[in-house]
């Protein structure tokens, strides 16, 4: 039986990365995987190079024999400065880019977000929506985005971009806080909760990365990739009631939160502190992100399979299982 093609995932120690290449790997494909510490975990039977998105020889290494390219690794969580975010996102996608394209990679998957749409004004918006990113981290996504349209024209090499909606699941741990503390009954809104909110469960984001590779017409094309959105107080009452707690009622005014939050990075980023209250985390509750994954319907044959409920209950379960929760 005949090997499946060799695929490099950047960001494989990360919760998306780690996601996708257990997949692949359990699909067949060999996987290469680009870590920046040799002791970071990997799934087992990654092959893996050292590195980081400023190392072009470990990209060179990372690209060689490769089919496929799936970009994961982003800055993101990280509050540094501007500057920081467009060298990693930005710049470090155009040096993978341009190892790939040299090292005759057929297909790159980028991993992006609708977060370059912004404050969505029209529900549902789709693919062409305006632009409208609202901090550095999706000022570089959209940059980088920019850049895989540079390679596209050129021709040499198959560019697929994916918007993921907000990703969650086994594993991940960006949405522990907010079960922990509805169980808790500590959890207090921002604002009134009526914007949407539009979750990708993990499993559904990965079926879209491995259609993007494959799917002939995704070629230059660019897809959004989520479940169904829906208001976010009924988001957090969904939670609330995987974890058996009553939804939350205490309110707090946006405004109000929006100005401690900027009052915190004045004071906490110049001495080099995380600050316990960002503005860009604070979007949660402001935003509208409600998207039609149409496009990957038609174009793909994406189908999301797991509905909220179902994708909390095994989130839960997992956090659990770890003794997170």
């Amino acid at each position: 039986m005949n090997q499946k093609p060799l695929v490099a995932v950047t960001g494989v120690s990360g919760f998306t990365g780690w996601a996708l290449a257990t997949a692949l790997l359990a699909e067949g494909h060999p996987v290469r995987g680009l870590i920046r510490s040799a002791a970071a975990p990997r799934p087992a039977g990654t092959e893996v190079v050292v590195g980081d998105l400023g190392n072009t020889e470990a990209l060179k290494i990372l690209v060689d024999g490769v089919d496929t390219v799936f970009h994961i690794a982003a800055m993101f969580r990280t509050e540094g400065a501007r500057e920081e975010f467009f060298a990693v996102n930005r710049d470090g996608t155009r040096r993978l880019l341009e190892a790939a394209e040299a090292g005759g990679v057929r297909r790159f998957v980028y991993c992006s977000t609708i977060g370059v749409h912004g404050d969505v004004a029209n529900s549902p918006a789709d693919e062409n929506s305006p632009f409208n990113p609202r901090d550095a981290y999706q000022e570089s996504k959209l940059e980088a985005e920019q850049v895989c349209h540079e390679f596209v024209a050129r021709g040499a090499m198959e560019i697929v971009i994916i918007r993921p909606c907000s990703i969650y699941g086994p594993g991940d741990l960006r949405m522990l806080k907010m079960f922990r503390m509805l169980q808790n009954g500590t959890f207090i809104f921002v604002g009134d909760g009526r914007p949407n909110f539009h979750p990708a469960y993990i499993d559904d984001l990965v079926q879209g990365f491995m259609l993007a590779m494959n799917v002939p017409e995704a070629a230059g094309e660019t897809f959004i990739i989520g479940n169904e959105y829906l208001p976010l107080r009924d988001y957090v009452a969904t939670a609330a009631h995987t974890v058996e707690a009553a939804p939350p009622k205490r309110r707090i005014p946006y405004g109000l939160m929006h100005n401690a939050a900027h009052l915190c990075e004045k004071v906490c980023i110049p001495l080099g502190l995380q600050p316990p209250l960002h503005r860009r985390r604070l979007s949660f509750f402001k935003h509208n992100r409600a998207f039609t994954t149409r496009k990957a319907n038609r174009i793909l044959g994406y189908g999301p399979t797991a509905d909220l409920e179902e994708g909390f209950r095994r989130t839960v379960a997992w956090y659990r299982r770890s003794r997170l929760l």
